[in-house]
């Protein structure tokens, strides 16, 4: 039966009983595993005395039930595998419920609540996945006090753990052993954690600013304990770094970290015990990349850091999911701000903006931050809810400067801590910090959609006076048509003609604070006085707000920018538009049959850029990397065809190579590595600009050996794969080609995470060929469809990044992808749901490809049996 539920934000009430504290007993078995829960509570104060007591469950077994002690009758409680209601309880006395359940973890293919693969017994709890372990008050607001007994076989399982202090560990002489675990902070069941098995650890120590010593702890599968140790290294540097910027300090006395190969997350915070993904815990200079060591670093702090922003205080409910997801987003981006180089973290942070949640905002999967409604909460982890959030995070700090915005986080952290709160505590915190008012502001949490800011500007010599007109503009979005202005803070500079920044003696038309105007209407007039040349203009620097901009430049002004700037995400950003526009009129021109218009003059600022020893190797690799085609498509917009964009990249992207031939091949010389392999930023902003031109030469020299030689040559991941990716996608079918996919394979085999790169450097080849290439991979031996790394390297990249591979005039890719997701649905539909958003764009596409599309999202729909997760999905992409 479908169970098409919609839960409302305005429907939020409190529970009828509150939980005092809960004991829990594990007795671990690899078919049937049996929970003991022993819950104290009681009444809530002004709760009716009939109202009866309502948990949740999701498909379970009740093996037992009492009340203080007592076998409940049958007629006194009614129960389902996914809820127990039971009546006549006690008005105004505390009471002890006892519930048994039966659970199977092998069977657990969801991998949400518990489960057990490869030997190992683990928990994924958010957002819901607790209900899968026993009948509880499964939501954000119900916090209670854990201690939780683990009874398993001693030889198959000598790890046992959970949240918060070991307290008890002993053997039971028959072959068992037990472990007790106490958390002293009260938390949300989706923050409940157990781990059981038989892992290998690495172990450190921290000492905090008030002097107490905490131990760290990675567990890993045996005979990868080494590559546990750029993670221990993030982690000690995450705890610093929050007391230091943030003033938090950790609060237990172990803080532990384990990493599982079968997980459908990236990570989860569980207080005390985080469990991660392997591939953000793995790393060693031959089996990982620069881009893993970053993004390790990232999100080993953004767990971390959920300690405070997620943990201490959590969501009232999880339409709140952004007061915990976005600011933590925001404490992990400074992180790696300070860590690395802050403007090339910046840039690496507007370009996922721009790929995953503008996209979003503009589809019919578009929902605010905080959304009113869901029917399938797991649905809602979105760059939305995340960057989006984040992003807003960052412009409440620009509007109240550093000290406002560390005032009134300190402040929501004193009010709040042990609490279950809200968007509205969280803003209420900043206004009592800082005596700023932030209603209007606060529209950002609740408007969907990308706000366009359209500007224009006209200048006096004579007076010496600049006018800047700026307009706002916020698209239509599924139920919500009608937008109102919002209060964006946008960074602007007025740049001399000799390239030094203006600074007027009066602006008139708003507000403005240092260089940021506070755009609040729906057009507004800034005047600037006091100008002894006409400026060049430069828009929302730093990407000061999450907008888009429409800016009707002249094209020297733009060269300009991208020139000389001193504000490097503006610069790049500039860069990246005139790219962006070349490569969208040479698309035009492959359509309409005429030749390629290459643009000198891109050429030319991508060569000067690259070879500007000035810049941070870093920065002037991104600035040569060229918009991916789906860049392209969604600058484009609308009857986007993918083989078009593709051969107009090729065009420019060769047309530039062989302009910048010499350079390349001299930046390749030069940036060799000497020294050895390390992952500080520097020595991977190097690697980064020598394969950015390696890629350029091979492509003047038309020939694959450069790429092959590199990777003959190669010390480190990061350039083998590099290299094979030039091979892959660049010389397709080549011998050298072959011979590198070949070797590579067999180098690696028995290292999934190395060999899911090799999966997706070939899934996201280019052509209508890949397709074939993607079904015969699904037989290597490497590839299993049960674990969502391989899933998602293979199929999720073979769909979400591969333009013409997947939009093939045909409709074989959505076919082929359509049948992958209804035969995976029925074993995880967390995995089917998130991979079905590779479509969520079909609408841009020609009309061809739109309606194969649009019939095979239609097919899945028309299944009786899909999980809520994926009908949610399809059905929201068909209203569109």
């Amino acid at each position: 039966m479908r169970n098409d539920r919609i839960v409302y934000l305005k429907d939020y009430r409190q529970t009828d009983f509150i939980i005092e504290s809960v004991d829990l007993v594990f007795e671990l078995g690899e078919e049937l595993t049996t929970v003991g829960s022993q819950i104290r509570m009681k009444r809530r104060p002004g709760a009716s005395p009939d109202a009866p007591l309502e948990f949740v469950g999701d498909g379970l077994q009740l093996a037992g039930l009492a009340l203080d002690g007592k076998p409940l009758l049958p007629e006194r409680y009614e129960c389902t595998s996914d809820h127990l209601t039971i009546n006549d309880l006690p008005a105004d006395d505390a009471f002890t419920l006892t519930i048994k359940t039966n659970i199977n973890p092998t069977a657990n293919t969801q991998l949400l609540g518990l489960y057990r693969t490869n030997g190992v017994y683990s928990t994924q709890c958010e957002a819901e996945g607790f209900r899968r372990i026993t009948y509880f008050y499964d939501r954000p607001d119900v916090l209670t006090v854990y201690t939780v007994t683990i009874i398993a076989d001693k030889a198959k399982n000598p790890l046992l753990l959970s949240n918060g202090n070991l307290v008890e560990e002993r053997d039971l002489g028959d072959g068992r052993h037990l472990a007790k675990w106490h958390d002293p902070f009260r938390k949300p069941s989706y923050l409940f954690a157990l781990v059981a098995g038989d892992l290998a650890m690495i172990e450190d120590r921290f000492t905090t600013m008030s002097g107490r010593a905490v131990t760290l702890r990675i567990y890993v599968e045996h005979g990868k304990a080494e590559r546990a140790g750029y993670a221990m290294d993030a982690l000690k540097r995450s705890m610093k770094w929050d007391e230091e910027r943030f003033g938090r300090e950790y609060d237990l006395d172990i803080f532990m970290i384990v990493a599982v190969s079968d997980f459908n997350m990236g990570a989860m915070e569980n207080k005390g015990l985080n469990i991660f993904n392997d591939r953000l815990i793995l790393a060693d200079p031959e089996t990982a990349t620069d881009d893993d060591y970053a993004r390790i670093e990232a999100v080993v702090a953004h767990e971390y850091f959920h300690n405070w922003t997620g943990n201490r205080i959590t969501c009232r409910d999880w339409f709140q999911l952004s007061l915990k997801e976005g600011l933590t987003v925001f404490r992990e981006h400074e992180f790696s701000a300070d860590q690395r180089s802050r403007p090339v973290v910046r840039v690496d942070e507007v370009k996922f903006l721009r790929a995953h949640q503008f996209p979003e905002d503009g589809g019919p999967l578009a929902h605010p931050v905080r959304p009113t409604q869901y029917m399938e909460i797991d649905n809602f982890y979105t760059t939305t809810v995340y960057e989006k959030g984040s992003e807003v995070s960052r412009m409440i700090a620009t509007l109240l400067g550093e000290d406002g915005f560390r005032k009134g986080l300190d402040l929501f952290f004193d009010r709040h801590d042990g609490g279950a709160v809200t968007i509205e505590d969280y803003l209420k915190c900043f206004e009592d910090a800082t005596g700023r008012d932030l209603s209007h502001f606060a529209l950002w949490y609740h408007q969907a959609g990308t706000p366009v800011i359209a500007a224009r500007s006209s200048y006096d010599a004579a007076e010496g006076r600049l006018e800047l007109t700026l307009s706002q503009h916020t698209p239509p979005t599924p139920g919500e048509n009608d937008k109102k202005p919002l209060y964006i803070p946008l960074r602007v500079g007025l740049i001399s003609p000799n390239g030094d920044d203006m600074e007027p003696s009066a602006v008139s038309g708003g507000e403005r604070t240092g260089d940021v105007l506070h755009l609040t209407e729906s057009e507004q007039t800034f005047v600037f006085e006091g100008l002894g040349a006409k400026p060049t203009i430069s828009l929302n620097r730093d990407f000061s707000a999450p907008v888009r901009v429409r800016f009707d430049q002249p094209r020297e002004d733009r060269l300009k920018i991208a020139g000389a700037e001193s504000d490097l995400v503006e610069r790049w950003d500039a860069i990246n538009g005139l790219a962006l526009e070349v490569l969208t009129h040479a698309t035009a021109a492959v359509r309409a049959g005429r030749s390629v218009d290459t643009d000198s003059a891109l050429a030319s600022i991508l060569i000067e850029t690259a070879e500007d020893g000035e810049l941070e190797p870093a920065f002037r690799a991104l600035a040569l990397t060229l918009p991916s085609e789906l860049d392209i498509g969604r600058e484009i917009g609308e009857d986007v065809d993918p083989d078009a964009i593709h051969l107009a990249r090729k065009a420019v992207f060769s047309a530039i190579a062989n302009s910048g031939r010499a350079s390349f091949a001299r930046l390749v010389e030069e940036l060799r590595e000497d020294n050895g392999f390390s992952p500080e930023a520097g020595s991977a902003g190097r690697r980064a600009l020598r394969n950015a031109a390696l890629a350029y030469l091979a492509e003047a020299e038309k020939s694959p050996l450069p790429a092959r030689q590199a990777y003959d040559a190669a010390t480190n991941m990061t350039d083998m794969i590099a290299a094979l990716r030039i091979l892959a996608h660049q010389f397709p079918g080549s011998a050298e080609t072959s011979a590198v996919l070949a070797d590579f394979r067999q180098r690696f085999d028995g290292e999934p995470l190395v060999l899911d790169k090799w999966f997706t450097a070939q899934a996201t080849v280019p052509g209508e060929a890949t397709l074939d290439r993607v079904a015969e991979l699904m037989g290597d031996a490497a590839f299993d469809e049960g674990n969502p790394n391989r899933v998602r390297a293979l199929i999720g990249a073979f769909a979400s990044s591969n333009p013409t591979g997947f939009n093939r005039p045909d409709g074989a890719g959505y076919r082929f992808f359509a049948n992958f997701i209804l035969a995976t649905d029925p074993r995880n539909a967390t995995l089917t749901a998130r991979m079905m958003t590779a479509m969520r764009s079909f609408q841009s596409l020609e009309a061809g490809r739109r309606e194969k599309a649009r019939a095979e999202i239609e097919r899945i729909a028309g299944q009786e049996d899909l999980s809520r997760n994926l009908r949610d999905i399809v059905n929201r992409m068909l209203k569109s």
